[in-house]
């Protein structure tokens, strides 16, 4: 059997006793720890300049486009004005009244013995119909009868153009004391003021009023409610 001694025995302790030192070992850790620290930091610091970089090429792109953003903007903005005055004007043309064929409707209507003296006319923005009202004088044994049948005619005319909600009544209808020649004869006479109201339009406005009252569609499957109005 083989003996072995150890001679170095204290010197391997020592050598032990100084790899095993435990501030040495703390400054090895202290050491891996602040170059991790490092690396993180400057990984983040990169970042932050690639970042930065990124942001300033932005910034000078949108230099470059936004004149050209901002002229949009404000021609958009115009554009907008240009359509809705567009649609303003397309609604007073598209509600416009001609005059001329009721001047000449009442011109058919108006007798020898009828004189008329005043005319005025307007459209009623509320529900877009013909107000008129005509001030004249009628002259005639009755005078008032030939006002009335004037107002008979002039009435039967309006309802013969298939215009809606015809009325003509009289406003004022008096006689006057003076005497008028008429075909060289003195006459009696009345002075009459009519109030004539219409609706130009009765067929477009009942298409629109049928489209506004059109049920709206159910789906398959569904029951309407009794509650559910268009």
């Amino acid at each position: 059997m083989a003996l072995h001694l150890n001679l170095l025995h204290e010197e391997f302790t020592e050598e032990r006793q100084r790899k095993r030192d435990p501030l040495k070992l703390g400054i090895k850790a202290l050491i891996g720890i602040g170059a991790l620290l490092f690396l993180y930091y400057g990984w983040n610091a990169y970042q932050t300049i690639e970042i930065n970089s990124q942001l300033g090429s932005a910034r000078a792109e949108w230099q470059k486009v936004e004149p050209n953003v901002t002229a949009a903007q404000k021609r958009a903005a115009e554009l907008h004005q240009i359509i809705d005055s567009t649609k303003v004007l397309d609604g007073f043309i598209d509600d416009r009244y001609y005059w001329a064929p009721l001047l000449a409707l009442i011109s058919h209507c108006v007798a020898p013995n009828i004189q008329l003296t005043s005319f005025d006319g307007a459209t009623v923005e509320t529900d877009h119909t013909i107000s008129v009202t005509l001030e004249g004088i009628a002259a005639a044994r009755e005078p008032r009868a030939a006002a009335e049948e004037f107002r008979q005619l002039l009435n039967e005319q309006l309802e013969k153009k298939k215009y809606g909600e015809v009325k003509v009544n009289f406003k004022n209808l008096e006689d006057l004391d003076t005497m008028i020649s008429l075909q060289g004869v003195p006459t009696a006479s009345a002075r009459f003021i009519l109030s004539v109201t219409f609706d130009p339009t009765p067929g477009d406005r009942a298409k629109k009023t049928e489209k506004t009252d059109e049920p709206r569609p159910t789906k398959p499957g569904k029951a309407p409610n009794d509650g559910d109005q268009t």
